[in-house]
């Protein structure tokens, strides 16, 4: 990878007080708009690391877009090809398949049309209403994986 990847760090807010109220309804069983919070195995350490996201399903598949870009859950995710994801007491096992830039479009669209107001600032002006070369563009910048519950 090189040194120009793509990485919003979340600030102390999102960190301390969005991310762990959402994470806190979600493990309670409350989904917060499709939120889930995601388990996978670190990839250094072998040890379950968690974060909340929001499971994408569209056209009858199931995603996982990474809207702050190749943060440690999408290296993760490569490194271990699924993980779990937990919503109250239940979780699903699954495994994750990386989706390619060209097939990104439809998926980015999906997402942000019903995300852009938690997550739109983190697509640089895109929208669910910008053309697919737009989307193209920031494909690479978004880490997108399909996933099948096992």
């Amino acid at each position: 990878m090189s040194a120009s990847v793509h990485i919003q760090k979340p600030g102390w807010f999102t960190v301390n007080v969005l991310n762990r109220s959402v994470a806190w309804l979600t493990r309670r069983g409350l989904s917060v708009w499709g939120s889930r919070v995601l388990a996978v195995r670190g990839r250094k350490s072998g040890a379950w690391r968690t974060t909340p996201v929001n499971l994408l399903t569209f056209e009858g598949e199931q995603y996982l877009v990474a809207p702050r870009g190749h943060v440690q859950w999408t290296h993760n995710m490569r490194a271990a090809g699924g993980g779990r994801l937990h919503l109250g007491k239940r979780y699903d096992e699954f495994s994750a398949t990386e989706v390619s830039d060209d097939d990104k479009p439809a998926v980015l669209r999906a997402y942000l049309k019903r995300w852009k107001a938690e997550v739109g600032v983190f697509f640089n002006g895109v929208g669910p209403d910008s053309s697919d070369e737009e989307l193209r563009r920031i494909a690479p910048d978004h880490p997108v994986f399909r996933i099948t519950v096992s």
